[in-house]
């Protein structure tokens, strides 16, 4: 038996824009809660396959779908091509509607089967979930217009390491080692229920000595990259998401690994005068935590280089 559900947001902002931030899914990870990692590896310009990693019902599952892309009628339709457990099948579609020039309907569409009859609710509540979320946040990031771009701080450090990527992989896959092999980790606690999906709360040391609590999920790929987003951010961070990257490079005995660590952070603007005073600015706040986040993961790059290099 197919279930089918339909969820509605009237959002301010013009249909376009709207039909942009749906149609772009690598910025699904900062903008919708649900969503830790899109990754587009198949496109001629209207039809996408792509990977996804999102939480559902508190678990992070994985799938691969398949998206039509119709941005002359502002239609986005997709449909699953391998489905996680107890799902066995689901497609739906976006119907962007434009209301006014800047007043717009979306309606987000979704049909599915399970493979077990009672695991319809369970499926059913993961449904409604997460498209209210999306939906939600949809409607804040269109509704920011061009602000938005201005909230969004995204960069990346390398650094070259002449090791296997095994080794380096090693270092960044076993967190559960790093309050004693990092200095900025003061207590790390990782579960992992499904081989390469972690689950991460992390207690991590300020250089004014000040603690700040994580709590985050990575999807592991050895020995290639691990992604992540966290679900516990500071205050002053609406979403931050991030991933570790590993590229052979060179040749001979020049050969190495270039090591990448990204980041992309949402900056939540009503927070920026209570964090940093009356007098605070979005650019102060990015630049706060672009060094704050970058001395961090270049830390740990370079604890990183020393294992991997010296054993």
């Amino acid at each position: 038996m197919t279930h089918t559900t339909t969820h509605t947001v009237m959002i301010g902002a013009p249909a376009k824009v709207v039909y942009d931030l749906i149609a772009d899914v690598t910025r699904w990870p900062y903008i919708f809660g649900p969503t830790v990692h899109a990754e587009v590896f198949e496109t001629d310009g209207t039809t996408e396959r792509l990977r996804l990693h999102a939480f559902a019902n508190g678990d992070v599952r994985t799938w691969t779908s398949r998206r039509e892309l119709d941005s002359a009628n502002l239609h986005v339709k997709f449909e699953q091509e391998r489905s996680a457990a107890p799902v066995k099948s689901m497609g739906g579609e976006w119907r962007i509607v434009p209301i006014a020039d800047s007043a717009t309907r979306v309606d987000l569409l979704h049909h599915f089967t399970t493979a077990q009859p009672e695991a319809v609710e369970l499926v059913l509540k993961a449904v409604n979930n997460n498209s209210d979320a999306e939906l939600a946040a949809l409607k804040r990031a269109a509704e920011l217009g061009d602000d938005y771009d201005k909230y969004v701080l995204s960069f990346s450090d390398s650094i070259t390491i002449h090791a296997t990527r095994r080794d380096v992989y090693e270092f960044l896959y076993r967190s559960d080692l790093w309050p004693q092999r990092l200095p900025h980790v003061a207590r790390l606690d990782l579960t992992e229920a499904v081989t390469g999906v972690q689950s991460m709360e992390m207690d991590t040391r300020s250089p004014d000595g000040s603690i700040h609590t994580t709590h985050s999920v990575r999807v592991c790929t050895p020995h290639d990259t691990i992604v992540y987003k966290q679900t516990r951010t500071p205050p002053i961070m609406a979403a931050h998401v991030g991933r570790w990257t590993l590229r052979d490079i060179g040749d001979g005995i020049e050969a190495g690994i270039e090591a990448t660590s990204h980041h992309t952070v949402v900056i939540r603007p009503e927070v920026v005068p209570e964090v940093l005073g009356p007098d605070g600015t979005i650019e102060r706040a990015r630049e706060l935590i672009r060094h704050a986040l970058g001395t961090n993961s270049l830390t740990t790059l370079r604890h990183a280089k020393e294992f991997a290099e010296n054993g």
